[in-house]
């Protein structure tokens, strides 16, 4: 396997979109049944990862997000995750992609930060998924989804714990740049810089020209000027609603500093495809000008 790392701040790269389109269009119910899928019918999975690696994703993502303990348990499933984590990567194995990287997604526990017991089994979450893949060929984690620095930072102390692969760490915000939480980008940027993170983004619904300026931002908030990652939430009637707005984005979006791309939402491979065909040979074009996309 590829050393993720030795691409940093290089070549532009694309991740697969998330699997859940194509599984729901194969009649998976993946809000209940995508363990169980992954590890009865891995065909299917499988299938669902054909067209995004014919589509050209540099960077194939495992359908993870939900292998934390506690989200396990929900489905019955915590016993199983070891033998998880190993059908994850081989269902991606066939299409032999240059870069793999493991999702994990919140975990789901009520968190308070001024409880020390509370950020313990938070951190201890991330611990426990990160050695469900001991001794498994993998470029890196991808930490997705997070509304807030504190479960974020959670995270990332309890995968330092157990593995020393390189973390991508990601935030939802809206167009202001605002989590959920109330807390900025900027702020998420920092808190994944001082815990180690090595790739640092953002996942968002707003327009090309907001998410650039986000990108921006991002770029700008730290001190390590670490590679950044932007995430385009593809949503019905939004502003990514085909291939063309999403090969334009692309554009505006390297160009305001962005070397990691992803169709998320309800994207399909052919939201993956735009991208890469937007992308391909572009190199890093690393800008903290004003912090706005303009230099």
């Amino acid at each position: 396997m590829s050393d993720i790392a030795l691409r940093f701040h290089k070549d532009v790269l694309v991740l697969s979109a998330p699997p859940v389109v194509a599984l729901e269009r194969l009649g998976v119910d993946t809000a209940a049944d995508l363990e169980f899928t992954l590890l009865f019918e891995p065909d299917t999975v499988e299938e669902a990862y054909r067209l995004e690696a014919m589509g050209g994703a540099q960077c194939l993502v495992t359908a993870t997000a939900g292998l934390t303990p506690a989200r396990l348990a929900r489905v019955r499933m915590e016993e199983q995750g070891p033998q998880l984590a190993r059908v994850a990567l081989e269902a991606l194995a066939p299409f032999k992609p240059q870069h793999v990287l493991v999702e994990l997604g919140p975990c789901g526990l009520p968190l308070d930060p001024s409880a020390k017991a509370s950020l313990m089994e938070h951190c201890d979450q991330y611990a426990r998924a990160g050695r469900m893949f001991d001794g498994l060929e993998f470029d890196g984690f991808f930490l997705n989804g997070f509304g807030d620095c504190t479960s974020l930072k959670c995270a990332l102390m309890g995968l330092a714990k157990v593995s020393d692969a390189p973390t991508f760490a990601s935030v939802d915000v809206d167009g202001a740049g605002m989590l959920p939480s109330g807390e900025t980008l900027e702020d998420a940027v920092r808190v994944a810089e001082e815990l180690g993170a090595a790739v640092v983004g953002f996942q968002t619904a707003a327009d090309a020209d907001e998410a650039a300026k986000l990108c921006a931002r991002a770029c700008a908030a730290g001190t390590l000027e670490l590679p950044v990652m932007a995430q385009m939430a593809v949503e019905p009637g939004g502003a990514y609603g085909n291939a063309d707005a999403l090969a334009d984005a692309a554009a505006v979006l390297c160009a305001a500093g962005a070397q990691f791309l992803r169709a998320s939402g309800q994207a399909t491979a052919a939201c993956t495809g735009a991208l890469v065909a937007a992308t391909l040979g572009m190199d890093v074009a690393r800008n903290v000008g004003d912090a706005t996309g303009q230099e």
